[in-house]
C-alpha cells in the first residue's frame, strides 16, 4: 500500500521540483521511502512520484518507481497471487532481482501486454510507461478498492492517489464543479467518475486508459477490463443449499488466507458482527499462531461492540485487543476530516473508523477488514425494506400512498414514540415518505440512497445545477435475470462500496500509514455470490443467509445473533451541542452568501426546522457542513 503521483505534460511546463512537491502531499501514505522518476524526451515530460508503506520485500529491490528493460511502472496496492504469477513467469524464463509483487507486474506487462490485470487477484491502481510501444496505461482495480484521481486540461494530465497532490502543481486550475457539489448534497460523497472540481475525474473500478505518447497531445482513451454485471447477468447457479455454503466458504477462505501475506505484522478488525466473526473464525482455524484482532468502542456516545468482539474472539482464541477512547476523542478528528477526505465526504463512520485504524498501527502495519459483506451477501436494511415493502408499495393504490405521505409531511419524526429513539429512524421516515409518491425499484434505490431529490437541490442552490449522471441508474441487468434484489445489490456494489466504504476505509487506515485489506472484496467471491439465488442470501427477512449459515458452523449462533450497530455516531446531538458553534460559523448566512453556492434561505430553513426538532434534516445539515470545512479548508 503506498501512494502514486505524477504528471505528463505535453507543454514541458514541469519539472522535479515539482513532482518532489506533489509526492510528499502523499507522505502519511507511504512514510517508509520515497522515490521519483523524470523522464525528459523532445515532446513531452513523465513525472512518476511513489511514497512507500513497505509491506512486501523490505529490501531495495521493492523500490518504486521501478523499471524493467524499457518500462517503468508507479504502482499502489497488492497482487495477492504474485507468487504463483511468479513461478508462470520463471516457467518462461524470467528471472527476478527480488521478491516484491512490483516486480512480478512488470514482468507480467513484458509478456502478457496489458491483460496481464485479468491474471491478478488483488487491489491495485497503477500507472506503467512502456518506452518501446510509446504507451502509458492507468489501471484500477476491479472493485474499486484503490483511488486513483486524474486532471486533464490544457495539454497537462496529473494522476494521484489523492486530489491533494494536484494543489502542488502550479498549473492546476482549481475550479469548483458545482454539479459535483449538487451530487455530493445527494449522496454524501461525490460520486465515481465525477470529481469536485472541473477537469478532474476518477478512473472508474474495472478500468484502464491508454494513451499513445506518438500524439502531440493527452489523448486518452478508456477500456472496461470487468464488471460485476458480467457475473450478475448470467443464469443462476443450480446448486443446493449445502453445496453452495461449501464452495461459497471455499472462496472466503481462499480471499482471506491470501490477505494474511505480508512481510510485516497483520491484524483483523472485529467488531462482533457476522461479517468481521466469520473472516476472523476462517482465519484462526488450523492456525497456530493467534491472530491479532481489534475492536473500538466509544461508549459516551452508545458505539461500543467491545464486549461482542471480546466474546468471540475469546471463543475462537484470538489475542485481542480493545481501545476504549472518549466521546472528546472521536470529536478531535472532526476538524482533521475536509484534510484526509480531501473531497467532500459525509459519512460519520470515518470518526470511528479512523480510531480503530489509528489504534492497529500501534502494533501491526497491515489489517484485514471485513467491509462489502453487506453488498455482496445482503445485508443492509434497505434490502429489507425492498423485499419486504416494495410490493406492497406498488399494489397500494395511488390516492393512498399520497395521501399517506401528505399526512407523514405533517408530522415530525421526533414526535413519534418509540420510533423516534431508533438508530437513523428520521431520516428513514423522510425517505418513506419519498417511496410513497413513487415505488418503483429505481426511485426505492435513489430514495434510500440520497439526501435531496431534485426538487430539494433546485431550492437549496443558488443557481441552476445540473446533476451528474451516475451508475444509481444503471440499466445494465438484462430483464432475463433481473430480481428487485439483485438490481439493488449490483447498484450497490458500483455506487455506495466505491464511493463511500472503500473511500471511507482507505483514507482513514493511510492517514496513518496502515493497509486496509479486503476479503469480501476478492473478485472471484462476488463472481461466485451473484449468481447464488436471491434466496440464500436473503431468506424470509434473513438477511446475509448463507454468510450465517457458514458464521454458525464455527460459532455458536446464540453467541452471534443480536441487532446489527454499525458504527453509529449522535451527529444530530452534536450539531446542536458540541458542535454548535462549528455550525454557527460555517453556516453563517454571510459566508453563505459570499460562495455564492447555496441559497442563504434555504440553508436557514433547514438549519431552523432542524434546530426547532425536526430530527431527519439532521443529516442535511451534516452534509452542509462538511462541505463548507471542505471548501473553507481548499477554497480559501
Amino acid at each position: 500500500m503506498c501512494g502514486i503521483t505524477g504528471f505528463l505534460d505535453f507543454t514541458k511546463r514541469s519539472d522535479e521540483i515539482i513532482l518532489t512537491g506533489m509526492t510528499n502531499a502523499l507522505q502519511h501514505r507511504g512514510p517508509d521511502e520515497h522515490g521519483k522518476r523524470m523522464i525528459d524526451t523532445a515532446s513531452f515530460q513523465l513525472g512518476l512520484g511513489h511514497r512507500r508503506l513497505s509491506i512486501i520485500d523490505l529490501t531495495e529491490t521493492g523500490k518504486q518507481p521501478m523499471r524493467f528493460q524499457n518500462t517503468v511502472v508507479t504502482f499502489n496496492g497488492e497482487i495477492y497471487n504474485f507468487a504463483e504469477i511468479k513461478s508462470q513467469l520463471s516457467a518462461l524464463g524470467h528471472q527476478f532481482a527480488g521478491h516484491s509483487d512490483t516486480e512480478v507486474l512488470l514482468h507480467a506487462y513484458t509478456q502478457w501486454g496489458i491483460s496481464c490485470v485479468q491474471k491478478f487477484i488483488g487491489m491495485f491502481a497503477f500507472v506503467l510507461y512502456d518506452a518501446d510501444k510509446e504507451l502509458i496505461y492507468c489501471v484500477r482495480d476491479r472493485a474499486g478498492i484503490k483511488p486513483f484521481f486524474y486532471y486533464q486540461h490544457e495539454g497537462l494530465f496529473l494522476f494521484a492517489s489523492e486530489l491533494k497532490a494536484f494543489h502542488q502543481h502550479p498549473w492546476f486550475k482549481k475550479e469548483l464543479n458545482t454539479d459535483a457539489v449538487a451530487a455530493f448534497m445527494q449522496f454524501g460523497n461525490v460520486p465515481s467518475p465525477h470529481c469536485i472540481f472541473h477537469h478532474c475525474y476518477k478512473l472508474p473500478p474495472g478500468h484502464y486508459m491508454e494513451c499513445s505518447l506518438r500524439s502531440a497531445s493527452v489523448e486518452f482513451s478508456i477500456h472496461k477490463y470487468w464488471d460485476v454485471y458480467d457475473a450478475y447477468n448470467k443464469p443462476k447457479h443450480k446448486i443446493d443449499f449445502e453445496e453452495a455454503k461449501t464452495e461459497t466458504e471455499k472462496i472466503l477462505r481462499s480471499a482471506a488466507d491470501y490477505r494474511m501475506v505480508a512481510d510485516v505484522p497483520v491484524g483483523v478488525f472485529l467488531s462482533g458482527g457476522y461479517d468481521s466473526a466469520c473472516l476472523t473464525a476462517l482465519l484462526q482455524k488450523d492456525r497456530t499462531e493467534r491472530l491479532k484482532t481489534y475492536t473500538i468502542a466509544v461508549p459516551d456516545i452508545g458505539l461500543n461492540e467491545a464486549p461482542f468482539a471480546k466474546q468471540v474472539a475469546d471463543y475462537l482464541g484470538t489475542d485481542h485487543h480493545e481501545y476504549t477512547c472518549t466521546a472528546q476523542e472521536a470529536l478531535d478528528l472532526v476538524d482533521g476530516l475536509p484534510y484526509y477526505y480531501d473531497e467532500p465526504f459525509a459519512d460519520s463512520s470515518a470518526i470511528p473508523t479512523s480510531l480503530v485504524c489509528k489504534m492497529a498501527r500501534k502494533e501491526v502495519t497491515v489489517a484485514l477488514s471485513a467491509d462489502a459483506g453487506d453488498e455482496v451477501f445482503a445485508g443492509y436494511n434497505r434490502y429489507d425494506y425492498l423485499m419486504k415493502h416494495g410490493e406492497r408499495l406498488k399494489n397500494m393504490p395511488s390516492f393512498l400512498r399520497k395521501a399517506a405521505a401528505g399526512m407523514m409531511g405533517s408530522v415530525n419524526a421526533g414526535s413519534i414514540p418509540y420510533f423516534r429513539n431508533k438508530y437513523n429512524f428520521p431520516n428513514r421516515y423522510e425517505k418513506m415518505k419519498s417511496l410513497l409518491n413513487d415505488p418503483s425499484d429505481r426511485n426505492l434505490m435513489l430514495s434510500l440512497s440520497r439526501q435531496f431529490d431534485e426538487q430539494g437541490l433546485a431550492a437549496l442552490f443558488k443557481n441552476k445545477v445540473n446533476l451528474p449522471e451516475t451508475r444509481y441508474t444503471n440499466t445494465d441487468l438484462r430483464d432475463e435475470f433481473y430480481s428487485p434484489l439483485s438490481y439493488m445489490m449490483a447498484v450497490d456494489y458500483q455506487t455506495y462500496l466505491v464511493d463511500d466504504i472503500l473511500q471511507k476505509v482507505d483514507r482513514a487506515s493511510m492517514s496513518v500509514g496502515l493497509e486496509a485489506r479486503e476479503p469480501y472484496l476478492d473478485h472471484r467471491l462476488i463472481e461466485w455470490a451473484a449468481r447464488l439465488p436471491d434466496e440464500f442470501k436473503y431468506n424470509k427477512g434473513n438477511k446475509k443467509y448463507i454468510l450465517k449459515a457458514i458464521t454458525h458452523k464455527h460459532i455458536p449462533q446464540a453467541m452471534m445473533e443480536r441487532p446489527k450497530m454499525g458504527f453509529a455516531i449522535p451527529i444530530e446531538k452534536w450539531m446542536l451541542h458540541e458542535l454548535k458553534e462549528k455550525i454557527d460559523h460555517y453556516l453563517d448566512p454571510s459566508r453563505i452568501e459570499k460562495q455564492q453556492i447555496f441559497n442563504t434561505g434555504k440553508v436557514n430553513e433547514l438549519l431552523t426546522k432542524f434546530r426547532n426538532g425536526k430530527k431527519e434534516y439532521g443529516v442535511k445539515i451534516w452534509y452542509l457542513l462538511m462541505f463548507q470545512m471542505w471548501y473553507d479548508k481548499w477554497m480559501p
